[in-house]
């Protein structure tokens, strides 16, 4: 259904603005290649799925003493601002999908009937622990990924280490320049060892270029 898939991870106040709960050091570097990124996708016609913390007291991720590796935090609590994608992200004609589990034939015909963009709400780092998202993917069924967002070592490592393991077939691109890592020092770690299972590292305008328009 969809040749080409653009795949927004976390893209939220609290994690890309300076005074956010969780600040990602230096994410507010990336906001111009994400809007490149994002406006390119709306004038190609090409989707997006996007990712989005959405807490409650109470969620395993949140601590009040946190260590920074498995909780941290309270962060883009629901209905709070910094919750809220950032404007240069913003997506178009969401269909937002809740964690709470849905009939798999329902969903994928509500996928295939809707023309703008997937907001997926989850709950822990992993998106996938949204159980509605491999049946999204599954129906939306891209050729190629493209994955972009924060941070580099915690979300979108689950995203893409995620559609490894459950979208061999896809050929999946990381854009390495629009992304920040919470710890620098994992960085090049986990990105050469994407590149040896086969991920493509790209930057933005090579994104672009790649990605051209709908088919």
């Amino acid at each position: 259904m969809a040749g080409t898939l653009f795949w927004d991870v976390d893209t939220q106040y609290d994690f890309m603005r300076a005074d956010g709960k969780l600040y990602v050091l230096d994410a507010e570097q990336i906001i111009p290649r994400l809007k490149q990124l994002t406006d390119h996708a709306h004038g190609a016609g090409l989707r997006i799925l996007a990712s989005a913390d959405d807490h409650l007291p109470g969620h395993r991720e949140l601590s009040d003493h946190p260590d920074f590796r498995e909780t941290f935090p309270p962060h883009c609590m629901h209905g709070t601002p910094g919750q809220k994608k950032i404007p240069e992200t913003a997506l178009r004609d969401p269909l937002v999908i809740d964690p709470q589990p849905q009939e798999a034939s329902a969903l994928r015909a509500r996928v295939r009937r809707h023309r703008g963009d997937i907001l997926v709400h989850k709950q822990w780092f992993d998106v996938f622990t949204n159980p509605n998202v491999e049946t999204v993917v599954t129906e939306l069924d891209p050729q190629r990924i493209f994955v972009y967002g924060v941070a580099l070592d915690v979300c979108d490592k689950y995203a893409i280490e995620g559609l490894l393991a459950r979208r061999p077939e896809t050929s999946l691109f990381a854009v390495t320049d629009a992304m920040k890592p919470i710890d620098p020092s994992h960085a090049e770690v986990l990105l050469a060892g994407w590149g040896r299972r086969g991920v493509t590292l790209v930057t933005t305008s090579e994104t672009i270029k790649l990605a051209g328009k709908v088919r």
